[in-house]
């Protein structure tokens, strides 16, 4: 796609090459970096246990939670990708550039605590109440 600002590129939008491109940055972000992985694999479980036992808020609190968490990993990754490309020796400025997108995936990651454990709970005593009777 051409970019608009830089005028590089190729020329037209398709919109499959796009597709491809948000895949393959999954895909990687999913192959090298743990916290992205098992906050997938967490979520998609307490999901499907939410949509199983018809927990429709619970399942949408959590896939928004889910989306915001690993927004913000994704941003922190390619930002400390891109500092490490910029400068690889220790640099204070850098460090606290690190620090700053470490914060706001700390801010989100509380939220997804909160709602994975909130789900959980909800999740057991609904089985617990099918177990009773």
């Amino acid at each position: 796609m051409r970019n608009k600002f830089l005028g590089g590129g190729e020329q037209g939008y398709n919109p499959l090459r796009k597709l491809k491109v948000i895949l393959s940055g999954l895909r990687f972000a999913v192959m090298y970096d743990f916290s992205v992985e098992y906050k997938l694999v967490v979520s998609a479980i307490i999901i499907i246990f939410a949509i199983i036992f018809e927990r429709w808020i619970d399942a949408q609190m959590l896939l928004l939670a889910t989306g915001l968490v690993l927004m913000a990993e994704l941003f922190n990754s390619a930002i400390e990708a891109i500092c490490d490309f910029i400068e690889p020796n220790k640099n204070e400025k850098i460090r606290a550039i690190k620090d700053i997108a470490a914060a706001a995936v700390a801010v989100i990651m509380v939220i997804w605590v909160i709602i994975v454990i909130r789900d959980i709970v909800a999740i057991f005593g609904v089985l617990s109440e099918r177990w009773r009777g």
